[in-house]
């Protein structure tokens, strides 16, 4: 069972009428169902306003992926929790950016980078096509689908170059966007998804939900999650695997752990 868990800002739900009668739990919730319809993962969620956002250290241990949804508060999320957030996807758990996430904390972090990009909203229609045939993350789609209403997120798009481009916007304004993208950033698998406007109903259509789903079977980690990556173990000379001679002053004893 893949251990998912949906983490939204919920914060226009609470203060904007129309995304409170589009998503009335929340964005977050609507995720989690939509993940809960394949049988092998098990979603829940936590919000910016939990303790620790929801996200306490005992927590993203026992997690396979994390999704993230933000806008309005980036700047309000600590960056304790945001430490917390990288170091779990550098040990191997999946992290999946969702729409305005691409200016998130986390984000920027992972990708040393400013992750800005233009945008309008207008309402207008997005296509998104499929750049890559037979990713696990298209699986099940045909080589393009619609949303009638959308916000555009045009480029350029501030990013690194990313493994692989699965997914091509383009909107009825004329913009295009590169709206589907993956990295791996130490063992984790991270993938950014555009689409998700908290004023459309984005997060009920079909296709949408099977991307989800698909990204979360891609980004779980197969093989588990690496222990201690931020350690830095002094290996001693009488440990060296082939017999090595010092030589040159050094500043350390030799049985000393830390950085180096």
């Amino acid at each position: 069972m893949i251990r998912a868990v949906v983490w939204g800002e919920n914060v226009h739900e609470q203060t904007n009428e129309t995304v409170a009668s589009i998503y009335p739990k929340g964005m977050h919730t609507c995720i989690a169902d939509a993940l809960n319809e394949d049988p092998a993962i098990n979603a829940t969620t936590a919000t910016l306003q939990d303790p620790e956002h929801g996200l306490p250290q005992d927590r993203l241990d026992e997690s396979d992926v994390l999704l993230w949804w933000g806008h309005a508060a980036h700047g309000a999320v600590s960056d304790v929790v945001v430490d917390r957030v990288a170091n779990a996807v550098w040990s191997g758990m999946g992290l999946i950016l969702l729409h305005s996430a691409h200016f998130s904390k986390i984000f920027k972090r992972l990708m040393g980078t400013p992750c800005s990009l233009t945008w309008r909203e207008a309402g207008e229609r997005e296509r998104i096509w499929v750049t890559a045939p037979g990713h696990p993350i298209a699986e099940g789609l045909a080589n393009h689908f619609e949303l009638e209403h959308e916000e555009m997120y045009g480029e350029p798009f501030h990013v690194p170059e990313p493994l692989e481009t699965v997914f091509v916007s383009w909107f009825q304004g004329g913009e295009v966007l590169r709206s589907g993208l993956t990295y791996r950033r130490g063992a984790g698998n991270i993938f950014y998804f555009q689409p998700g406007h908290e004023t459309y109903p984005t997060y009920y259509d079909e296709n949408i939900r099977l991307v989800l789903k698909n990204a979360v079977r891609w980004a779980n980690p197969k093989s588990g999650r690496l222990k201690d990556i931020d350690a830095a173990p002094n290996r001693t000379v009488a440990n060296a695997l082939e017999p090595i001679e010092e030589r040159g002053p050094k500043l350390h004893a030799d049985n000393e752990d830390g950085f180096r």
